[in-house]
């Protein structure tokens, strides 16, 4: 391994992350996210949870499926 190689940070991706956060790792725009969740596209528990403090997490994992499940 170089010794720039070496100096990268390794990044592993989080199961539960913020709207802002979906939107740069899918491409969709944070109001395309939040109308799936108004509209009752992505459910609560399934595809997003609402955290102790009310901030809504989206569950990469629950996208995921949610999109392999609509192929």
């Amino acid at each position: 391994m170089t010794a720039s190689a070496a100096a990268l940070p390794f990044v592993q991706s989080a199961r539960f992350v913020t709207i802002k956060l979906c939107a740069a790792m899918t491409g969709l725009s944070p109001a395309a996210i939040e109308k799936r969740i108004e509209r009752g596209l992505w459910l609560e528990n399934k595809q997003w949870r609402r955290g102790r403090d009310g901030r809504i997490w989206i569950d990469t994992k629950g996208i995921e499926a949610w999109v392999l499940e609509t192929e």
